[in-house]
């Protein structure tokens, strides 16, 4: 197979992509899920193929091309990127799988493949592979996925695998009735007693890759950190963009300046924007040292990884700080459903809640910067 030339963020295809999704933001969150027309213009676009390997013609695209195009579109609408975020990371697993098994999932190039890793179901050996049970929450974008995993507990004690299941097999429960993010269609998939073929599993963090590149090299847990944290990123500039329009046409009440005009909302526009600015600096910056290992080296060190999740945590954290200061600044104006700062208000919170950009992560990087032994699976 040809090689599939470099993917390019910044296509002419994906701008016109990201803007027709911010035209339809309010259709995402009131159908909460992707509508399955833009799905599938997604995937025409071959933006859930990103980190498909190459060999199956996914575009095997470095980790700052994800970034971007997870950014530009949670710009557009934070559902979005948060859908994009999730079906082009769950590619990545085609580089762990038996080849004869990633061909099956992914030889349709408009597949999208979704999940949840944690571990919530029951998986029992039996003839030719597993008996799998189990219902699991948070299965972001699983109406238009054509296959979905489940983490689950297999009954030999070997250990948790993420496996994979066909669409048909799985049940959607209508469960995502939440503040933020909406329009993921985040609902609980659940199997009962679904057969699962010996090599449609992998083991994150332990499961070797089967295909050479170096995106398969670079660490998964910490890809999907980045990805959350990409998705803060462009909640964030959305707030910032939002807060910059509404400021040249609002007169506070009691004011006779523009909110604009007001000193005090130029030094915290400014102070947003140079934070927001460091944080995704920081965040590049760590993608980029780990990917110079990742091509040239058989691993990356953790001292990358750990550089990984602490820059994924903090952008989401700081990104989460500048949308409320953008909240604030918008006054009254900001609690109105007719505002989008509402939105990315309460969308930036519910990013804040993904385990991988969680507070935990700093006592987990804190041990290792200290010096103290800690469990480095989930790096």
């Amino acid at each position: 197979m040809t090689h599939t030339p470099a993917y390019d963020p910044r296509s002419v295809a994906v701008r016109q992509l990201t803007a027709a999704v911010r035209a339809r933001a309010e259709q995402i969150e009131a159908g909460r899920r992707l509508p399955p027309y833009l799905a599938r213009a997604m995937a025409e676009a071959g933006l859930f193929r990103m980190c498909v390997p190459n060999a199956f013609g996914g575009r095997e695209a470095e980790p700052t091309a994800l970034l971007e195009t997870i950014e530009s579109m949670a710009t557009a609408d934070g559902a979005a990127g948060w859908c994009l975020m999730i079906g082009a990371t769950t590619g990545l697993l085609a580089g762990f799988l038996p080849e004869d098994v990633a061909r099956e999932i992914y030889e349709n190039p408009l597949a999208i493949t979704g999940g949840v890793f944690a571990p919530k179901g029951t998986a029992t050996v039996v003839d030719g592979g597993y008996r799998v049970t189990g219902r699991w929450p948070f299965a972001s974008g699983c109406q238009h996925c054509d296959w979905l995993t489940g983490g689950s507990i297999v009954d030999d004690g070997s250990g948790p695998r993420l496996l994979f299941f066909p669409r048909s097999d799985v049940q959607v429960v209508d469960s995502w009735k939440v503040s933020g993010l909406l329009g993921t269609g985040s609902h609980d998939i659940e199997v009962t007693d679904v057969f699962v073929p010996a090599g449609r599993e992998v083991t994150l963090g332990v499961t070797p890759p089967t295909q050479p590149g170096p995106l398969y090299r670079f660490p998964v847990f910490g890809l999907l950190a980045l990805g959350v944290a990409s998705v803060a990123l462009g909640i964030a500039r959305a707030a910032m963009d939002e807060l910059t329009s509404l400021a040249d046409d609002k007169t506070p009440t009691h004011a006779t300046r523009r909110l604009g005009e007001r000193s005090a909302t130029q030094a915290q526009v400014a102070r947003a924007t140079a934070a927001l600015h460091a944080a995704r600096s920081g965040l590049f910056s760590a993608v980029e040292d780990a990917w110079a290992q990742a091509t040239c080296l058989p691993d990356v060190g953790t001292d990358q990884r750990v550089a990984l999740r602490l820059a994924a945590t903090h952008t989401t954290r700081t990104a989460a700080e500048v949308v409320d200061a953008m909240y604030e600044l918008g006054g009254g104006t900001s609690i109105y459903a007719s505002s989008p700062l509402q939105r990315h208000f309460r969308d930036i919170h519910v990013v804040t809640q993904h385990v991988m950009v969680a507070p935990a992560t700093y006592e987990l990087a804190g041990r290792l910067l200290l010096g103290v032994p800690a469990d480095t699976t989930m790096l």
